[in-house]
Parts: C-alpha cells; sequence; structure tokens
C-alpha cells in the first residue's frame, strides 16, 4: 500500500470541496485532513509501503508553509515505518550554465528555492541516519491533462482562443517540461525499486521552447497560428502591485528566460522511465 499526501484547505467549505475531489478510482481512497498534523499523518500511514509527497502550499507563501507541512510527512514516514518519496522541482540548484545533472549543488539564492533544497536535505539526513528510506523525483515544468503551470494557465487558453498570450519567459530558448503522467509513473519507480533510495532524481523532461510547445498544440486543436509575446520587466511590475504572485516569478526568471536544459538519463538507465511523447502530452490538455 502508498500513501499519497495532500494539504487540505482549513476553511469548512474548502474542506468539503476537498471530501469530494481527487480521482474516483476504486484503488484509491480519499481522505481530508490537515497535512501538518505529523501526528494524524503516521496514524493514516500505519502498514503503508510508502509515503509520496506530492503536496504544495500556495506558491507565494513556501518559504513559511513548507517546512511544517513537509515535517509533518517525514516525520510520518518515521513513524509508521514507510519510505518516502517526494516530488520536488528544479528551485533547489538555482542557476546554472549548460546541462543540469543531478550532482549539481543546491545553491539557490532565492527564498522558494532555498527552502526546496532544504526540505530534501532534511529528508536525505534522515535517511543517511537510519530512520527512513528517502528520496527525490525532480520535475520539471508541468504538462499534461490537469497540469497547474504557466502553460497550463497563461498559453493554453490563449492558444485555443486564438488569442495573444503574454507569457512571463522568453519565447524561442529551450526550457524543461515534465508530463504530470511521467512524474507519476517515475515515483512509483523509485519507490518499488530496492536500490532507488538517498538520492535524487530527476523525472523524464521534454526540452522545447515555448513557441515550438505553443505551436504543436495549435496544430492538434485546429487553433490558428499562436501569437506570443514575452511579457516586459514592466509588466511584471505593475501586476505584482495587484497580485503577489506576480513578484514570485524574479526568483526563477534564470529557468524561464535562458536555456534550461535538464538531463534525465539516470532516471531512464536505471528504471526505464523516459519522457512521452509531446504530442501525446497536449492531447491530454485538449481533453
Amino acid at each position: 500500500m502508498q500513501i499519497a499526501a495532500t494539504r487540505a484547505p482549513a476553511d469548512a467549505a474548502s474542506r468539503t470541496a476537498r471530501r469530494t475531489a481527487g480521482p474516483d478510482h476504486p484503488g484509491v481512497e480519499r481522505i481530508a485532513l490537515d497535512a501538518t498534523d505529523g501526528g494524524a499523518l503516521a496514524r493514516l500511514a500505519e502498514g503503508a509501503a510508502t509515503v509520496v509527497n506530492t503536496a504544495a502550499p500556495a506558491y507565494t507563501t513556501w518559504p513559511e508553509a513548507l517546512p511544517p507541512l513537509f515535517d509533518a510527512m517525514l516525520a510520518a514516514a518515521e513513524r509508521s515505518g514507510a519510505d518516502y518519496v517526494m516530488l520536488g522541482n528544479l528551485y533547489g540548484y538555482g542557476p546554472v550554465d549548460g546541462t543540469l545533472t543531478e550532482d549539481r549543488p543546491l545553491a539557490a539564492p532565492g527564498p522558494k528555492g532555498r527552502v526546496r533544497a532544504e526540505m530534501w536535505l532534511r529528508a536525505k539526513e534522515a535517511h543517511d541516519a537510519g530512520r527512513v528510506r528517502a528520496a527525490e523525483v525532480r520535475a520539471g515544468q508541468s504538462l499534461g491533462g490537469g497540469a497547474y503551470s504557466v502553460f497550463s494557465l497563461m498559453v493554453l487558453p490563449k492558444v485555443l482562443a486564438g488569442r495573444l498570450a503574454l507569457v512571463p519567459a522568453a519565447l524561442d530558448v529551450p526550457h524543461a517540461y515534465t508530463a504530470i503522467g511521467d512524474a507519476a509513473r517515475a515515483l512509483v519507480a523509485v519507490a518499488r525499486s530496492a536500490d532507488g533510495w538517498g538520492r535524487a532524481w530527476h523525472a523524464p523532461m521534454i526540452t522545447a521552447s515555448v513557441r515550438e510547445v505553443a505551436g504543436r498544440l495549435a496544430a492538434l486543436a485546429g487553433a490558428p497560428e499562436p501569437r506570443l509575446e514575452t511579457m516586459t520587466d514592466r509588466e511584471l511590475t505593475l501586476l505584482g502591485l495587484g497580485d503577489p504572485f506576480w513578484d514570485e516569478l524574479w526568483e526563477t526568471g534564470h529557468m524561464s528566460h535562458r536555456p534550461y536544459v535538464v538531463d534525465a538519463s539516470a532516471l531512464a538507465a536505471r528504471f526505464g522511465v523516459e519522457a512521452s511523447p509531446l504530442d501525446g502530452v497536449l492531447k491530454e490538455m485538449l481533453g
């Protein structure tokens, strides 16, 4: 048995909504609880083979919200005797030159990157001390059906409507994308392995520019040729005055405005999990 943990919202209406959220599948039991409650999580994890942490609080709250959330999940795995697999991202590395591999140091200068790195280092410390078997799978920007990302929110609807998409990214440099189905397959592969522990793995990556992905999306949907423009610094600054989300994007400008290529060959060589074809992933997004 495996348990995947997410954080339930605090208000009553959101708790009610959470009870009905998630996949409707005979192999899935949906349970609403506060994932910062380590004791409740530990009781829930009793008998589980693996605690899979795919939780993500609001983007603007990571430095404050991630530590208690992730610490509770790590503690639950330790207390229950389950293994612990984290779904992470690439923020912890900070700016890099050249192709990114898992042996690069976690040297992020910004708060979101630092907290992401710290959450893995705490899990790695617990692993090295023999308290739990831990691993992390680090994914790129999400694509696929149900994906929540800059592309899915800011590019996809505009392309399908034949309207101009303003994007907080360079349009013609390679980016690292991960299909959410591929991320799930990577998590399962690591969780079921005997020797995938104590280290981080890069999830399968689709390397393409924003313009390339948008172009394939339009072609598959029968939509007009995409109209795309990179948001200016002034536009991003003005948007930040009304919504703190936009100010968060400055920290990851090295990932969105410069070539960002990620090597996922270690995962492919060890587990045979490779990136799905882009067209198939985009078809999922089109429903």
